[in-house]
């Protein structure tokens, strides 16, 4: 979708569909809104009178214009209650409208520039948060479905921001910009992440994160089992052990800070099947285990974004992938690991893999001198439990850190939620033939996998997201539609723009 900016009256405007909005409980439209319902004689305001327009968040009615404006079609989106209003209601609502327009068939569309009038925001930010939510709520993965017979709408081609005030243009279209780059870091998570599981093994995610670093100006490296090896990497080579695909671990760079900096790490899970091994998971709902890779995702995707939005900052992204599979190869619960580091694990359930893939980057991060660490995964069902799917679950040893992680979550609109990292929790992974096993107690399972990795990043200043009820949606709703979210890449870039602007390393 191709997103332009233009001065103008959106009720002279030749698209397709148009969009307009409402807030909540208003009778009488005003701004571009009210503009539009002159034109139509007072359509909108009838409807309003009638109760069928509410203005309710999330709300989209189609109105035929029937020649009244050069558009056929005028879509009004609530905006739910103005003291409520935030870009997280652009963002939603943008989506929405923009699934209801491509359901009409329209290919062309026109909007107005929410919440920069009566709402009084920032005409950058309204930009940024119209082309966030266009680029993601139009978002589908369809490259497995056959639409010869043309059942499916086709997709839009542009979509026009129509702003009056000629002074505001150059903001709006530097929020586009920016918008347009964050939404489509989110679309490459769930690109990968509603992939196959047959059709991304390790090595082809590798080379998915080697195209996405080349078009972005990133560095890439990808290490093979035989390097995995030599660097003693026991927990990868341990989970991947048990499947035909070897596996991978991926190196990526931006280096756009001073050159004696190492800069700080983004470490992601990429488990490109998870099976459960040798303990394996119930058959109900195992094929959602394709997106377990969806840290690793995140971490590639947001690293794309760094590329496209050079801020001042080095980062070092490191993604271990393996495939967890059941066979005569697997590791065994009562296995023992070892790490990078040389400590010792002993497996107690083999469907904990996550986290002894993360151990080994945790380690290698330390090695290179890399701080802070930031890792991200589908974690535990645990945390799926505490929190389900209405905010993202992490633990940080460090408080600047992790106000950061909440302002970047603010920001983006993916609500992150600070846990306790209990030290108590560490007792229950105390095992008797290893200096550490890979599960603790059932109770508290989110802060006890989280200790598990605070014991290999030590004093290092760390964070750990565990995304697992946040990186897959049931239905469409706002900007996010079924399948995968692409939660938390924008929250990753947004921390990683915000520690740049602040010159933290």
């Amino acid at each position: 979708m191709e997103i332009k900016v233009e001065s103008g009256d959106i009720t002279q405007h030749s698209a397709k569909a148009i969009i307009v909005n409402l807030f909540q409980g208003v009778k009488k439209p005003g701004g571009a809104t009210g503009a539009v319902d002159k034109a139509l004689g007072g359509g909108i305001s009838a409807l309003i009178s009638e109760g069928e327009i509410k203005g309710k968040r999330g709300e989209v009615t189609l109105v035929h214009s029937l020649g009244r404006v050069p558009s056929p079609r005028v879509l009004v989106g609530g905006l739910g209650k103005q003291d409520e209003f935030g870009v997280n209601v652009i963002r939603d609502i943008t989506g929405t409208s923009l699934r209801r327009a491509r359901a009409t068939g329209a290919t062309t569309v026109a909007t107005i520039l929410h919440g920069a009038g009566i709402a009084g925001l920032d005409a950058e930010q309204c930009a940024q948060a119209i082309a966030e939510g266009a680029v993601m709520g139009s978002y589908r993965f369809r490259r497995y479905k056959d639409n010869s017979n043309g059942d499916e709408p086709r997709e839009i081609e542009t979509l026009t921001i129509v702003e009056q005030d000629k002074s505001k243009l150059r903001a709006v279209r530097r929020g586009v910009e920016r918008g347009q780059v964050l939404g489509q870091a989110a679309n490459h998570t769930r690109d990968m992440a509603n992939e196959p599981a047959n059709e991304l093994p390790p090595a082809k995610l590798a080379k998915r994160a080697q195209a996405l670093a080349a078009e972005a100006g990133l560095e890439c490296e990808v290490l093979d089992e035989k390097q995995l090896a030599k660097l003693g990497m026991g927990g990868v080579l341990g989970v991947g052990s048990g499947s035909n695909n070897p596996p991978r671990f991926i190196i990526l760079k931006y280096r756009g800070g001073r050159k004696a900096d190492n800069g700080m790490a983004l470490i992601g899970k990429g488990i490109t099947f998870d099976s459960g091994g040798i303990s394996i998971k119930p058959a109900a709902g195992m094929e959602a285990m394709k997106g377990d890779m969806s840290g690793g995702a995140a971490i590639i995707a947001a690293m794309w974004a760094l590329g496209k939005l050079r801020p001042r900052i080095n980062v070092t992204a490191l993604i271990p992938t393996a495939e967890n599979m059941p066979s005569g190869t697997a590791i065994r619960p009562g296995d023992v690991l070892r790490a990078m580091n040389g400590k010792t694990i002993e497996v107690i359930n083999t469907d904990a893999e996550g986290r002894l893939i993360l151990a080994d980057a945790i380690c290698y991060a330390r090695s290179q001198k890399l701080s802070p660490m930031v890792d991200v995964a589908t974690l535990t069902g645990a945390m799926q439990i505490a929190l389900g799917p209405g905010a993202t679950g992490f633990m940080a040893n460090d408080d600047r850190l992790a106000n950061a992680i909440s302002q970047a979550g603010d920001e983006s609109g993916e609500l992150m939620w600070r846990f306790p990292l209990i030290d108590e929790y560490q007792e229950g992974l105390k095992s008797n033939v290893a200096d550490i096993k890979n599960t603790g107690n059932r109770n508290g399972g989110a802060i006890s996998a989280a200790k598990f990795l605070h014991f290999f990043a030590e004093d290092t200043p760390w964070a750990h997201i565990d995304m697992a009820g946040t990186d897959d949606s049931d239905k469409d709703k706002g900007i996010y539609v079924k399948g995968s979210t692409g939660i938390p890449t924008r929250t990753l870039i947004n921390l990683v723009l915000e520690m740049a602007r602040r010159g933290k390393r």
